[in-house]
């Protein structure tokens, strides 16, 4: 049985007299009322025989529909313009089912034929939330927090399974946990050994020993941590995002099991999907390796000083390692199984590598290590480490108190129950293919950060991410940005005050916005002023600033994500990196 023909929308026109971008905003909140109160909404034109096929299709199967014809509306043009931005299609028709947008004619047939259609038509509309991120990482943390500002019900599920060692941490992902945080805090703990080193030839004299304490250094790393995952918690408080601590697994194509840490099970739905849950370092699969050796998940928190150390792996995680805990003054040694920093100019690699050698850090290179055995225990214990060869038959055996994993990481998608609803992988390496707009092959589920296939695994590229995804979902919001407090890393641990350094940027707002001023109070205020004032020079714009992926953690990656106008009088301390 045919349903009657569908009912036609309208959207009408806000008027000349209101200015072209407010005008513009009222069309999107217009389109998006349409998409979000209609089971099937239809922009089509009445001419086009692709919008005539999808229409007789939902007739057929019964299915009431709200029809946009764009060639019949005032300014259907400025419409279609506005259609594309929330969708990135620019043709029609253009077809949403329960607010997930399906796509075009084509891609419609496509999910009838493969019964996505059918499951999206069955949805109840009435789901727990609008958006559930999966990973409370910097990609998910700031796709939630910018959903939530856009008005959304948002839930943040995030769970760190325990490594081999037993480690995990809170909410924050990887950067803040176990990652740039850490490791730039140690590394700057190396620097100041250094700088014991150079201050002599400036003149300063001192006659007692100087040694390290690893334990007074991680202690005061993991007290920094946890106030970095309290202010994320406190944060998505404010924002009246959901957190639970769970973890998050598809058992139906909106539905979601959230398991704790003890074994209880909830079920919550939502509208629509954010897989946000990153990497984890990958294992050798050879005897002793998840038993004995540590990765980067377990280093930053190590109670102990790890000693006489083997890093195996040569990327630039391995290299990070290798060198500050050379810095710390431990005996360092590298092994390598082809390049050092495969994938980056070798020329550059081969300087870095000549470098670390100058600094005491030993390499062996084209060996890859086959047994791993604990020789003693203790807290470091002795690991002998049997290694073969890349070029023939010789084997090397060495002793050190701790192995330490940098070979890889690997994607967090394979336990989640993709496979349950659908959504595709690549089986060699976990990753998620998605489109221009990261979307997966299932229309209401998406995906950010270093699970994405192709992209750059880098935590300003999934706040970037995050933030965007938010935006094209739930509707973009008008920004006008000036300055904020920051909080330099390098003073956290030293107990420096945390809102004492200052950014500001002034802006002609009659100018597409072009940065007209620069201001900065914090360390190397030169250095980072000398950059931005060439890119001044060239018209810089704070949409260009916008559109920048900051390097992180530094601080000049401040002048990327400024958010608050000084006129609104917002409140600007920091409480995350």
């Amino acid at each position: 049985m045919s349903s009657p023909p569908g009912r036609r929308a309208r959207v009408s026109s806000p008027g000349t007299s209101r200015q072209g971008s407010d005008a513009r905003e009222e069309v999107r909140r217009r389109l998006k009322d349409l998409i979000d109160a209609n089971r099937v909404m239809i922009f089509s034109k009445s001419y086009c025989p692709h919008s005539t096929r999808v229409k007789e299709l939902f007739s057929s199967l019964g299915v009431d529909y709200n029809i946009l014809e764009l060639d019949q509306v005032e300014d259907g043009a400025n419409v279609q313009e506005v259609l594309k931005e929330i969708s990135n299609q620019k043709t029609v028709p253009n077809i949403f089912v329960n607010k997930v947008h399906v796509g075009g004619c084509d891609r419609t047939f496509q999910a009838h034929h493969n019964g996505l259609l059918q499951k999206l038509l069955q949805e109840d509309l009435a789901h727990d939330f609008d958006l559930i991120i999966i990973g409370g990482g910097s990609g998910g943390l700031s796709c939630a927090k910018e959903a939530a500002n856009l008005g959304k019900k948002v839930m943040v599920l995030d769970f760190v399974v325990p490594s081999p060692q037993g480690s995990s941490w809170g909410l924050g992902g990887t950067c803040v946990n176990v990652g740039c945080i850490p490791k730039k805090l140690m590394h700057q703990a190396a620097l100041l050994g250094q700088a014991l080193q150079d201050s002599r030839r400036f003149g300063w004299e001192y006659n007692q020993q100087v040694k390290h304490n690893w334990e007074v250094m991680t202690e005061a790393i993991q007290n920094h941590i946890s106030s970095l995952n309290w202010g994320y918690r406190l944060t998505l408080r404010e924002k009246g995002v959901t957190y639970v601590n769970a973890y998050g697994e598809f058992v139906e194509l909106h539905k979601i099991k959230a398991t704790n840490k003890k074994g209880q099970e909830t079920f919550y739905t939502a509208s629509k999907f954010v897989i946000a849950t990153g990497e984890r370092p990958r294992y050798l699969g050879i005897q002793g390796d998840k038993e004995y050796c540590i990765t980067s998940d377990d280093l930053f928190s190590l109670p102990y000083c790890p000693g006489r150390t083997l890093v195996i792996g040569s990327s630039y995680v391995g290299l990070e390692c290798a060198g500050f805990l050379a810095g710390l003054g431990l005996d360092v040694t590298v092994m390598v199984r082809s390049v050092l920093l495969r994938g980056f100019d070798q020329e550059m690699a081969e300087k870095v590598g000549s470098y670390m050698e100058q600094q005491g850090v030993k390499f062996q290179r084209k060996f890859t290590p086959v047994l791993v055995q604990q020789m003693e225990k203790g807290s470091p214990g002795v690991l002998k480490v049997v290694a073969k060869s890349t070029e023939g038959p010789e084997t090397v055996e060495g002793t050190y108190n701790t192995v330490l994993l940098a070979i890889g990481r690997d994607s967090c998608t394979r336990k989640i129950g993709l496979e349950k609803i659908g959504v595709k992988i690549n089986e060699k390496n976990g990753k998620i293919p998605v489109n221009d707009v990261e979307q997966t092959n299932v229309p209401h589920v998406y995906a950010i950060g270093d699970i994405l296939e192709g992209k750059p695994e880098l935590t300003p590229v999934a706040i970037q991410a995050g933030k965007l995804l938010a935006r094209r979902l739930f509707g973009a919001s008008l920004e006008k940005v000036y300055h904020t407090l920051f909080w330099p890393l390098e003073w956290t641990v030293a107990g420096r005050d945390n809102n004492t350094c200052y950014a500001k940027i002034i802006c002609n707002k009659f100018d597409n916005e072009r940065v007209v001023g620069f201001h900065l109070l914090g360390p190397n205020a030169g250095e980072i002023t000398q950059g931005f004032a060439a890119a001044m020079k060239c018209g810089l714009t704070k949409q260009l600033l916008n559109d920048t992926i900051g390097i992180h953690p530094t601080c000049g990656e401040v002048f990327t994500t400024l958010e608050i106008t000084k006129s609104s009088g917002l409140e600007i301390t920091q409480k995350g990196c």
